[in-house]
């Protein structure tokens, strides 16, 4: 850490003259002077074709296997696209929350379809809005996944809650059936 400290406070005086050299200084033209302002060419910037040489080689090394645990980081994330269609949409948000915190783990919500590689579709998905669903899906870019969250978003999960419904209500002696009078 005192290396890089070292260096940077080096380059800072440096880095301070090349930011004002690389300023544009125009000259006001006078009210009754038709010419146009005069303009100072910028300095080339410093090339940064190699490698700093206040930088040894384990230095070199570390930074590079640093570089590589984030990228392996980031390969290993799961950036998903939130398509809430019912209450099941809450649950999401909230996993995102303070409270659970999925950022912690490396789950980062988007906003875009372009930026997510997986998609949760919380709640029903009606016929109407299948076609907005899979508009954003081929905007998705590949590989990309798709979860369906909430017993609603499964399939056949209505059904079987209105199956288990009738049979609790079958089961009832004592309840009166508006159909049967």
């Amino acid at each position: 850490m005192a290396l890089i400290t070292r260096t940077t406070a080096n380059r800072l005086p440096h880095l301070l003259s090349l930011q004002r050299a690389l300023a544009i200084h125009t000259t006001v033209p006078s009210l009754s002077s038709s010419a146009t302002p005069t303009t100072y060419a910028r300095p080339s910037p410093p090339s940064t074709s190699g490698t700093p040489s206040s930088l040894s080689k384990p230095a070199e090394y570390v930074i590079s296997k640093v570089d590589d645990l984030l990228n392996w980081a980031r390969r290993g994330s799961i950036w998903p696209m939130t398509f809430g269609l019912a209450c099941c949409a809450v649950e999401m948000m909230h996993a995102g929350a303070s409270r659970y915190d999925f950022d912690r783990f490396g789950v980062i919500f988007r906003p875009s379809p372009r930026q997510s590689d997986c998609m949760i579709v919380a709640g029903t998905l009606t016929n109407k809005m299948a076609p907005a669903l899979r508009k954003v899906y081929d905007q998705m870019p590949e590989p990309r996944w798709v979860i369906s969250m909430g017993s609603c978003a499964n399939g056949e999960a209505l059904l079987y809650g209105v199956l288990q419904l009738q049979k609790k209500i079958n089961r009832r002696k004592d309840f009166l059936h508006w159909w049967s009078k």
